[in-house]
């Protein structure tokens, strides 16, 4: 038996209850017994349904066998057919980002050709790849998230193609953050595949960022396996094996006693004992205490010394490299020759302080960590600058260098800025911003150049922007303060900063900042750029001074513009968001809408945001269009997952492709969109702007389908309550909550929260109801007390809806109207609602119309139209979700005398050869009265067959021709009229 493997087998004496758990976890995993044969019949009859995988934690001090027991769990592994990833963290490597998931994964895939690489790794190849170092970093950043994501799906498709896999992190306490964080959120998703986790870690030195491995459901239950020292037994055991069955009971207690049972330091000084040749007896027991402590701390520093002080110098520049070390390149750092530095490492092997040949490993990270900890402060910091240079001559790159520059002192090199700016560059494209800010901190103490330094404030606080808006905001405030020649930089300091105050919530500082800039702009496309971005700040601001002012200004800039570039685009689409706004004719809106996206409107641009394409987007919803605005959407969103921003960005896509669903109807394919992007939000942090976006869409949603309880306690959950932000959003928060108050019944808070409402909309001339539509809920509150005003708030509300023009606005305005106006006239307004709800894609709105007109029919006496209207009302809820309406139109019904009839199958997003047909007619402008000719049926049914047709393509009348356009020519086979079963 070799050396190696009979050291495993000594240190792991007394860990059986360990490797039980191993071998169950192995079983679990494989389906096989730890007597079988992966080869066997066995082994190919266990099929992947019965594996599941999971975590194995093992925390203990140093020494106490953790390496020895995972280097077992490794065998075990293979021998059972299993794939392993190994890695390994280190005290010096911790501040290299991905550190420990390039050593997991990278072996995985390097050594195909690239193109195969490509081909595996699909659209992720370009978010994870500079972080695994597969490719260099291209084009914008992946945020945080993103790359987590790309790693996720990297190891998910390992695992499934690989299975069964276990994967072994040992010393986890060195670890990377970003690899750390990673795989604490990832191990929870290891049950469910063929995935075995086992990390290693001292429980003392865990990092902060690492505290969830503590809580993590292993298979011990929610707490690590502990490792305890062995007892004096198995130190007896160990000892004899070492230097003899004569050692005798005195001499092995004394060796248990002074190694306190720790199998590292027990094996270390059995080495010694022989070395030294002493007798293993009572007579040599005095000795053992000093023995000891050569082995680790002071006395291993006096051994290491005595070896002479060039193997000395090649013993620090190994401890400053940190694990696989180069020898070339530690006799560089050393400034040996490589004769001399071969002799040095021999001398280093052979006092057991250093293995290898190839690379060079210590024998055990204490070992390491005493002889980096015995440099001489001047001389470790000498060495690691030495190691910068070498690491960049052998072309291992800036990021190498930069975390030997960390550890120098400032001395105003200039070429220290450049390899920490380019690390800094490298790591944040790879993804690792706080990577890239540890290293432009650094550099700015350096400092750099005068010239220099506020690019690199400015690189800094880009770096900052994902992870603190508000330190971003103070580091561009300083570089504003330095002199700069480049006109380019100053643009990119102000834009940034103008980001960052308004991803802080101070919108009127953004404004100020561009508005100022645009003053002084020298340029005049510069001083477009600075007007566009004051004008799309103003627009989101709550506290805006003077919005009409603002509005008149933009629209007679933007009525000149051509949109020739993207400054003016941009200025086009924020035209078209205030036209929206309010309230000005739906031909005005997509006109302007319509020229913005002429020439293209990139929502993943990183230079403009995705803002002004969400809002030209949401003009197009706004406006009885939403099936164009899903086609915006669908187009952005794949944008962000391209490029990796699957934070913030895409919690904004998928909540508000929710919003749109909403506001066509398919109210269960919403909620699934508004939870998928709370879900997100919840990933980026609570409290963010986007978490206030997730909850109020959501709120919207629960009311619409009925479950205002469970509304309400998804408010209390969030918080969702004054304070509100002071952004303008989309559903207005305050709306939403005076929405959810309604629905309890506390009329009189939600008269006054709607009020304050109308109060900070009104005076800036936001006026649209199809935006926000909070007379129509304001009017509701106040019919219960206060009936008269009541019918003049929601007469007022249709009139603004009839000057925006959008059918869904109009038809929802004139149902409110006469739900508080009642009577005859009452009537005649639910019968224009239905009439023009019948021209929107608005699939619940009509639902709500139609079910409030059959019930105010049947109370009129007129029961064969009541029932015509509450069976379609009572078919169209069941379509939408709206279960509570449902059950509104099913009591109405009953109340009637009727019965509800069974449910049909929900309509499918193609259209009928019948509707297909009434569309191309009306398209080309026939009435209801020559398609129904056409058609052989009535102008009723033509009615009602062009309104599936609406809800179908997600359009109104207006937006038909473009519509039926990006259809397939040949439709779906005919059916009967679902609306007249």
């Amino acid at each position: 038996m070799s050396q190696r493997h009979s050291r495993n087998r000594r240190a792991l004496l007394e860990r059986d209850a360990e490797l039980v758990a191993v071998d169950e976890a192995l079983s679990d995993l494989t389906g096989l017994g730890a007597d079988d044969d992966a080869g066997t019949d066995a082994g190919i009859a266990a099929r992947p349904a019965e594996r599941h995988g999971g975590l194995i934690a093992f925390a203990a001090s140093a020494g106490l066998g953790k390496t020895t027991l995972l280097t077992e769990v490794r065998r075990r592994a293979a021998e059972r057919g299993c794939t392993v990833l190994s890695a390994r963290g280190g005290d010096q490597e911790q501040q290299v980002a991905f550190h420990v998931a390039r050593q997991l994964l990278q072996p995985q895939l390097v050594g195909a050709p690239e193109t195969e690489i490509r081909a595996r790794l699909g659209s992720w190849y370009g978010i994870v790849g500079p972080a695994l170092g597969l490719c260099t970093a291209e084009g914008a950043a992946p945020d945080p998230q993103g790359l987590r994501d790309g790693l996720d799906w990297v190891l998910t498709h390992i695992a499934v193609q690989r299975a069964p896999v276990v994967l072994v992190l040992d010393d986890a306490h060195w670890a990377d953050p970003q690899s750390l964080n990673w795989l604490a959120a990832f191990a929870p998703r290891a049950d469910e595949l063929a995935l075995l986790i086992v990390v290693a870690y001292r429980p003392d030195e865990l990092p902060p960022g690492a505290e969830s491995f503590r809580g993590l459901p292993g298979r011990a239950g929610h707490r690590p396996i502990g490792l305890e020292p062995l007892t004096a037994t198995a130190i007896r055991h160990l000892i004899r094996e070492s230097v003899g069955a004569h050692a005798d009971e005195a001499f092995c207690r004394e060796c248990w006693a002074v190694t306190a049972g720790n199998p590292f330091e027990a094996v270390e000084l059995a080495e010694k004992v022989r070395d030294r040749g002493l007798r293993p007896d009572e007579s040599s027991a005095h000795l053992l205490r000093d023995l000891a402590a050569a082995a680790k701390g002071s006395g291993l520093i006096a051994r290491l010394e005595r070896l002479g002080p060039s193997t000395v110098r090649l013993a620090w520049a190994a401890a400053v490299l940190g694990t696989e070390i180069s020898p070339t390149l530690a006799a560089t750092v050393a400034g040996l020759g490589r004769e001399e530095a071969a002799d040095c490492a021999d001398r280093l092997r052979d006092a057991r302080i250093v293995t290898g040949s190839g690379t060079l490993e210590f024998v055990h990270p204490l070992i390491a960590t005493a002889v980096y900890r015995a440099i001489p402060d001047a001389v470790r910091v000498a060495l690691h600058g030495q190691a910068a240079w070498s690491v960049v001559d052998e072309g291992l790159g800036p990021a190498a260098a930069a975390r030997h520059l960390l550890e120098t002192h400032p001395e105003g090199d200039p070429w220290v800025v450049a390899q920490l700016r380019a690390a800094a560059r490298e790591t944040l494209r790879a993804g690792a911003p706080e990577a890239a800010r540890a290293c432009l901190g650094r550099a700015l103490r350096e400092p750099p150049p005068p010239e220099d330094r506020a690019a690199v404030l400015y690189e800094l606080g880009s770096a900052s922007q994902l992870l603190e808006p508000s330190v971003t905001v103070n580091h561009l405030r300083a570089a504003l303060e330095e002199p700069i020649t480049d006109p380019e930089l100053r643009d990119g300091i102000v834009f940034r900063l103008s980001q960052s105050l308004a991803h802080s919530d101070r919108l009127g500082e953004a404004a100020d900042v561009v508005a100022h800039a645009a003053r002084t702009a020298t340029g005049a496309r510069t001083r477009l750029r600075m007007q566009a971005e004051q004008f799309m700040w103003d627009a989101f601001r709550a506290d805006e001074p003077d919005s009409p002012s603002r509005s008149r200004r933009l629209a007679r800039l933007a009525d000149r513009l051509t949109g020739r570039d993207l400054t003016e685009r941009y200025i086009i689409g924020l035209r078209a968001w205030d036209a929206t706004l309010r309230g000005e004719p739906t031909t005005t809106v997509l006109h302007h809408a319509g020229r913005a996206l002429d020439g293209g409107l990139p929502w993943a641009n990183e230079g403009w945001g995705f803002e002004v394409p969400v809002l030209v987007a949401m003009t197009y919803m706004y406006a009885d269009q939403p099936g164009r605005a899903e086609e915006l959407f669908t187009t952005g969103i794949a944008g962000f997952e391209r490029h990796g921003w699957r934070g913030a960005h895409l919690s904004f896509g998928y909540l508000l492709l929710g919003y749109l669903r909403y506001r066509r109807g398919r109210l269960a394919e919403a909620e699934d969109f508004a939870r998928d992007g709370l879900r997100l939000a919840e990933r980026v942090g609570r409290g963010t702007p986007v978490q206030w976006y997730s909850v109020a869409v959501l709120i919207e949603i629960l009311l619409a389908r009925g479950r205002t309880e469970e509304a309400v306690a998804l408010a209390a959950a969030y918080d969702f309550r004054e304070p509100f932000p002071a952004a303008v959003t989309f559903p207005d928060a305050q709306a939403v909550h005076g929405e959810l108050l309604l629905a309890q019944g506390r009329y009189k808070e939600a008269v006054a929260e709607l009020t304050g409402v109308g109060g900070r909309l009104d005076p800036r001339g936001m006026r649209n109801p199809a935006w926000s539509p909070w007379q129509l809920h304001l009017a509701l509150a106040e019919a219960h007390d206060t009936p008269d005003r009541a019918r003049a708030t929601a007469l007022d509300a249709v009139a603004r809806a009839r000057q925006f023009g959008a059918a869904s606005a109009v038809g929802h305005a004139l149902r409110v109207a006469a739900e508080v106006t009642g009577g005859p006239d009452g009537l005649k307004l639910l019968e224009e609602s239905v009439d023009r709800l019948e021209e929107s894609p608005s699939a619940h709105q009509l639902a709500c119309s139609l079910v409030a007109h059959g019930a105010a029919l049947r109370r009129a006496g007129q029961p064969e139209r009541a029932a015509e209207q509450l069976h379609r009302g009572l078919d169209t809820a069941r379509t939408c979700g709206a279960d509570g309406l449902a059950d509104r139109a099913g009591q109405e019904l009953e109340l009637a005398g009727l019965r509800p009839r069974h449910p049909h199958s929900a309509d499918s997003d193609a259209l009928t050869a019948r509707e297909h047909a009434a569309a191309l007619r009306a398209a080309q402008g026939e009435d209801h009265r020559r398609i129904a000719a056409a058609l052989g049926t009535g102008e009723r049914d033509v009615v009602r067959t062009l309104n599936a047709v609406y809800r179908k393509l997600g359009t109104d009348p207006t937006g038909l021709p473009e519509a039926l356009r990006k259809i397939p020519a040949a439709p779906a086979p005919p059916d009967d009229d679902a609306y007249g079963r």
